[in-house]
């Protein structure tokens, strides 16, 4: 090897590096959410039930699994007067009821933010409003606040299912959404709700979570100046799903989502200096690090993390959770502990 040909491959070297987005991962309502099946596990013992998945990621089912979380379907899988978690995505009036037919001690785990939906598609639906949900079908999310008023709701998926929109009186509609959905996309199907309605009410406030609107925000800082994105999250996460898309649509040359550093493809760093490097919002930092470790091997060892917000919102456990800690102590419940694995950034 040539002096020259080895300068080249040592610059090469020094040019790789990542871009890591600031703020990722955990958001308040999945910190939420965990701790209140982790605080129910070391308070109440093995089994407590989760209703779905407690918040859309294979490593913290999995960990919580072992723990000795048992993770069904529907409510009727879970035993007469046994505890179950209701996951952060929510749930509608109906399985609650069916929750108390079945004396079932429920754990209401849902994201404070998708309450304040629920609880818009209630107000709308007494004032006799066409409620457009922004979602996609089939989503817990989506299935539980239409759940709060199903006479008065339709979801619609994007853009191109506007057209299909049927209202009693377009004077009297109002739009809402899912909270973990791309902004801009949302932005596009309600200017084409608009044009349709020109009457169409926003909901007070927005539904778009703050941690969804603040890791896109920081992925489309970082996209167009990277070859490559890397999102950490599941498939069945619409958040980190997301992320993937918004990353190409801000200019990233590529843009792939996995579970775990394991399935990140060599072929994929090939002709890469620079990955950006993002997570969802279900997702533990270790999982981040593992990644950052992994794209080490490959020679990207200069890491600049880019802050483009600071987060410093919390939630409280579940009331009646909390309640049962604080009796058993008497002392408030713990504050939030690590979860599963470390998160901290």
């Amino acid at each position: 090897m040539t002096s020259e040909t080895t300068r080249e491959t040592r610059e090469n070297a020094r040019a790789k590096r990542i871009l890591l987005a600031a703020p990722r991962g955990y958001c308040a309502g999945v910190d939420r959410a965990v701790d209140a099946v982790e605080q129910a596990l070391a308070h109440y013992g093995a089994p407590v039930y989760v209703r779905k998945e407690i918040v859309h990621n294979k490593y913290v089912v999995d960990a919580l699994s072992r723990r000795g979380a048992i993770f069904v379907e529907e409510t009727d899988e879970v035993p007469e007067g046994a505890r179950v978690v209701f996951s952060a995505h929510g749930v509608s009036p109906a399985v609650h009821e069916q929750a108390a037919a079945r004396r079932l001690e429920t754990i209401d785990a849902t994201c404070p933010l998708v309450t304040k939906v629920h609880k818009q598609a209630v107000r709308f639906a007494r004032d006799d409003y066409d409620i457009i949900l922004v979602g996609h079908t089939g989503h817990e999310e989506v299935e539980g606040t239409q759940g709060e008023a199903p006479d008065h709701i339709q979801v619609v998926n994007g853009p191109h299912e506007v057209d299909r929109v049927q209202v009693r009186d377009p004077e009297k509609v109002v739009w809402i959404s899912q909270t973990t959905l791309s902004v801009d996309e949302t932005l596009e199907t309600v200017r084409l709700l608009r044009e349709r309605f020109p009457a169409l009410s926003d909901p007070p406030g927005e539904d778009i979570c703050y941690a969804t609107q603040n890791r896109q925000a920081a992925v489309k800082v970082i996209a167009p100046q990277v070859d490559l994105m890397i999102v950490v999250g599941s498939g069945n996460s619409s958040n980190s799903v997301r992320l993937k898309e918004v990353a190409l649509d801000a200019g990233a040359g590529a843009s792939h989502r996995v579970d775990f550093a394991s399935e990140i493809d060599p072929a994929w760093l090939e002709g890469v200096s620079t990955v950006g490097l993002t997570s969802g919002a279900s997702v533990p930092e270790i999982l981040v690090r593992e990644v950052i470790e992994r794209l080490a091997e490959y020679g990207f060892e200069d890491v600049e993390e880019v802050r483009t917000a600071t987060e410093k919102i919390t939630f409280s456990l579940p009331k009646n959770l909390r309640a049962d800690l604080k009796a058993a102590s008497g002392q408030p419940a713990p504050a939030r502990r690590q979860p599963v694995a470390d998160h901290t950034c």
